[in-house]
C-alpha cells in the first residue's frame, strides 16, 4: 500500500487509463483516474456511459522508488509529467489532490473542466456551502466568480458561482 513518503504522480497513459488503473487496484497503489456517469444516445435509446474527464492522465500516489518501478512492471506505455526546468517527476501536494479529486465528484451542473491556461487569481478559500473547504484560485468565468482547483500542466477544475461571502484569503503560511 501507499507509504507515508508518497507523493502523487502524474502519469501519461497514451489512453491506457482503465488497464493501467486495473493494474494498479491489484497491486493495492492508491490512484486516481478521473471518471463521470454521463448520459448518451445511441441507436436511439439512452445510455448511461462512464466517460473520462482528462484522458491520458492516471494519477498514482507512491514513493519515489515504486514510480520508477511502475514504469518498468507496467508493460503499457506510460510516463511521468516533468517540471520543465529540473525534469522531476511533476509531484502534487496531498490537500491540493484532495480538493481535485473532491471537486470532480460533483456533476457537471456544478462544476466545469477549464483550460490550464487561466490566469492564476488570488488563493483562496470556500468557507461555506457545498464546497466548504476547498482551496483554490479566485477567478472569473462567463462574468462569475468561481474558485478553480488546478493540476499544473494537466487539467483545472472550476465550481458553480460563488457569492464573495462564501470565500476568504488563503495566508502565506499555506
Amino acid at each position: 500500500m501507499s507509504s507515508p513518503t508518497g507523493h502523487w504522480y502524474v502519469a501519461i497513459t497514451y489512453r491506457k487509463e482503465r488497464i493501467i488503473k486495473q493494474e494498479l487496484d491489484k497491486m493495492n497503489i492508491k490512484n486516481f483516474v478521473p471518471f463521470r456517469e454521463v448520459v448518451k444516445e445511441r441507436n436511439g435509446k439512452k445510455v448511461k456511459l462512464s466517460e473520462l474527464v482528462i484522458p491520458g492522465y492516471v494519477f498514482i500516489y507512491t514513493d519515489p522508488k515504486t514510480s520508477i518501478n511502475l514504469t518498468r512492471k507496467l508493460a503499457f506505455s506510460m510516463r511521468y509529467l516533468k517540471e520543465p526546468n529540473t525534469y522531476q517527476p511533476v509531484t502534487i501536494p496531498e490537500k491540493q489532490m484532495q480538493d481535485f479529486i473532491f471537486l470532480l465528484t460533483f456533476s457537471e451542473e456544478h462544476t466545469q473542466l477549464v483550460p490550464c491556461t487561466l490566469k492564476r487569481g488570488d488563493r483562496v478559500r470556500i468557507i461555506k456551502g457545498d464546497f466548504s473547504g476547498i482551496e483554490g484560485e479566485l477567478v472569473r468565468i462567463k462574468g462569475h466568480k468561481r474558485v478553480v482547483v488546478r493540476l499544473d500542466g494537466v487539467a483545472a477544475v472550476a465550481t458553480t458561482y460563488l457569492p464573495a461571502s462564501f470565500l476568504a484569503p488563503v495566508g502565506q503560511e499555506s
